[in-house]
Order: C-alpha cells, then structure tokens, then sequence
C-alpha cells in the first residue's frame, strides 16, 4: 500500500503528530470519573485496580475502531450510520440517525449545566464567589474558545491541560507515598463483596463519553487522511490512553492510601473532590491543596471544552446529512470551509451554553433526566454496537476490517455497556 507524501515516515516524527487522543482522552476522563476511581480506592483499596486497567485497554479498542474506520474508509462516523439502513427525507435520516438527533438535543442541554457545573467547583473554592456566576464564566470561555479558534488553538490548550492534570495528579499519588505491593495485587482480577456493579462502572466510566466518535473529526482536522496514517493514529491512540491509565492508578492509589487506610468517605459525584481537598489541606497543608484544585480545574474545564468542540462537529455533520448538504471528509464537512465557521456547529456551542444555564437555578425536572438517563446509558453500547456492525461490512474496506481481537474487544464493551445501560434504567424506574 502506498505512503500518503505527506504522512512522516520516521518513528520520531509519528511521535510528533500526537494529539487527537490526547483530546479524547481527556475529554472523557473528567471530574466524576476522577470521584469514581477515588472511591473504588477508597473503599476497596487496591482491589479493583485491574478494572481500571481493563477499562483502559477497552477504550483504545473503542477509539481505534473510530479512527480505523475513518481512516480506512475515508467517511465520518456519521457516514457509516446512515448507512445502517432505512430511512426518511430520501434516505438521509435513518434510525441511527434519529436516535442520534435526539441523543444530543436532550444530553447536550443537561450536560451543558454539569459540565458548567463542574467546571466552577474548583474555581469557587479557590477564588471564592457565587458558583453558578462561576458556571457561567467557564461555559462562555468555552463557547468563546472554539467559536473563534479552529482545532489547532483547541489541541493546544487541551494539550496544556492534560500536562497540569498529568503533574497534580501524578504528583498528589507520589506524595500519599504507594504501597507498591499492594498495588501489584491489584493487577489480579478479584471482586470484593458488593463491587460486583461498580467494577463494571469503572470499567465502563472512565475515559469513555459521546466524544470518543469524536475522534475521527479530529484526525481528519489534523490531517491524517486515508489507510496510510494508520500507524500515527494507533500510536496516538494508544499513547493517550496509557497516560488516561496513568491518571486511573494515580487517583486509585490516591484513594487507597490518603483515605481507604483513615475510613475517610467521599460525597459521590464532582463534589467528592471538594472533599478530597479538605483532607489534604488537612493533611499537607493549603499548597498542595491549590495545586490539586488546578489540576481539577484542568480536568473539568478539558471535559467542557472538548464537549463543546467534539460534539458541535458531530452535530454539524448530523445537520449536513439531514439537510443533503454533506460534501465528506474530503471536501469539508460541508463544503463550505472550517465546520467551526458554519451556523450548525455554531448553534449547537450556543445550544450547549446559553439554555443550561436555567438548569444551574432551578432544581432539574424529573421528566428531562429521565430521558437525558436513558439516552445517555444507551449511546455507548450504540457505539460499540455499530462499530462492529460497520467494520465487519464490505462498507470498510478487507485489509482493515475487524480481526478476531478486535471483534472480542468491542464485543465485550458492548456486552458491558449493555449492562451499565440495563442497571441505569432500573435505577430510574425503581421508586
């Protein structure tokens, strides 16, 4: 197969085209999944360190067969969904495409608020203030960020941003000084008593959001184009998710010696590492605890931005389809320069910001988190489901069609999907 002239050919110079899973990774691992490890360790210590790590190796699977099969075919995510059959306004919505539309109208305007949420935690606790003024301030920056910079600026920050929470979070595990043993245990596949669903949660949970079918529309703005950046996209992949596993056991060994040794509990959800800063400005001093702050402020506001860059795209390229305006990645999502001057990707970053912001005063109807729960437990197994259907298709072309660990890989983020989706919905209808 013959070379694009454009892609490097040196190791070193792979080396340094990485960045596009740097942002989905990043993206993925925000505030609650950070709360999730840290109280797995803080509960069960080491013992469900192996479940971080499988989830780790799940999600190169998950974001290599996003980027395979844009690379391989030489179409969008999107693309291969409204292949999936059916369909309505001449064949450009179909069920997947519907299910899609829906997904992000009503995830997106929830999200919108937890995400400004999050984002403002950190911020009021180490400048003080009233947290939904802060809220605001951090969805604005965003929204202004990819509204007037294209992916280039993007990868930049979110680049800075993964180096401060590599430095807090790496650097908070060193301090807390790890039981290097008792970690090594933790690499043997055991289930204590009651973690039986909350190891498929951290499994499922960390590094893994809507914006992993992001990573294709990414790749494409970096320029890797056709079946020849494959080796970059892999190394890239996999790099960025080693340093997501570096993030997992960081905060795991956080949570085992700073509080599962003192019976310290956390609060579930973001607020969790309000907790956390208490215990170590209790223990180490206000120093340690502002740079952890920076460092949750770093993962939380990477998960705004990269929501509002990833999903805008998704959504620009949905508009496309619909409205028979799609020109490929070839030609631009639309064809009419950067999809991040076009009104579709501009509305749904104003979709994101401005009607959330009511959710941030008033306490969140029933009936919109029960659907944002539903759609939002559904969208992974979707996900995992489609890519096997599309890579074991004639629409990807043999030589980069699925393998057998592959298949098994996907198959199992599936299955655990499946599950966490089947254990949401009984929880939101269970009284």
């Amino acid at each position: 197969m013959s070379r694009p002239e454009n892609e490097p050919q040196a190791p070193a110079a792979r080396w340094s085209l990485i960045g596009p899973g740097i942002v989905v990774a990043a993206t993925g691992v925000g505030a609650g999944d950070l709360v999730a490890t840290l109280i797995a360790g803080s509960r069960f210590g080491y013992a469900l360190l192996w479940a971080a790590v499988a989830g780790t190796v799940i999600k190169i699977a998950l974001a290599e067969g996003v980027g395979r099969w844009t690379l391989a075919s030489g179409r969008t995510i999107f693309d291969g969904w409204s292949s999936l059959g059916g369909g309505w306004f001449g064949g450009r919505l179909n069920w997947a495409g519907l299910y899609f539309g829906l997904y992000v109208v009503v995830w997106g305007f929830v999200y919108g608020a937890a995400a400004m949420t999050a984002a403002a935690l950190p911020l009021a606790a180490l400048f003080g203030g009233d947290l939904k003024a802060w809220g605001v301030a951090s969805g604005v920056a965003g929204l202004g960020l990819v509204w007037m910079g294209g992916y280039g600026l993007f990868e930049k920050v979110m680049t800075a941003l993964v180096g401060v929470m590599f430095v807090t979070v790496v650097g908070l595990a060193v301090i807390v000084a790890p039981d290097l043993p008792a970690l090594a245990t933790g690499l043997w596949p055991r289930l204590p008593e009651g973690s039986v669903f909350y190891t498929l949660g951290l499994i499922g949970g960390v590094g893994g959001t809507i914006t992993m079918a992001a990573y294709g529309y990414w790749a494409n703005a970096k320029g890797w184009r056709g079946p020849g950046w494959m080796r970059v996209m892999r190394l890239d992949n996999g790099v960025a998710y080693v340093v997501t596993g570096v993030f997992v056991i960081a905060m795991m060994i956080v949570g085992a010696e700073l509080l599962h040794s003192a019976g310290i509990a956390l609060s579930s959800g973001d607020r969790g590492l309000l907790d956390l800063d208490q215990v170590l400005r209790d223990r180490f001093g206000r120093p340690i605890s502002i740079l952890f702050l920076v460092g949750f402020w770093a993962a939380t506001f990477s998960s705004l931005i990269g929501v509002w860059q990833g999903v805008s795209l998704m959504f620009a390229d949905f508009y496309g389809h619909v409205a028979g305006r799609s020109r490929g990645l070839e030609h631009g999502i639309q064809g009419d320069g950067p999809v991040e001057r076009t009104w579709p990707f501009r509305a749904y970053a104003l979709w994101l910001t401005f009607p959330p912001i009511v959710l941030l005063f008033m306490d969140r109807p029933f009936g919109l988190i029960v659907a944002y729960g539903v759609l939002g437990s559904l969208f992974m197994p979707f996900l995992a489901g489609t890519l096997i259907w599309l890579l074991n298709s004639d629409r990807t072309p043999r030589a980069w069609r699925n393998g057998w660990l592959s298949n098994l890989l996907l198959g199992a983020a599936a299955l655990l999907f499946a599950a966490l989706a089947g254990n949401e919905l009984v929880g939101l209808i269970r009284p």
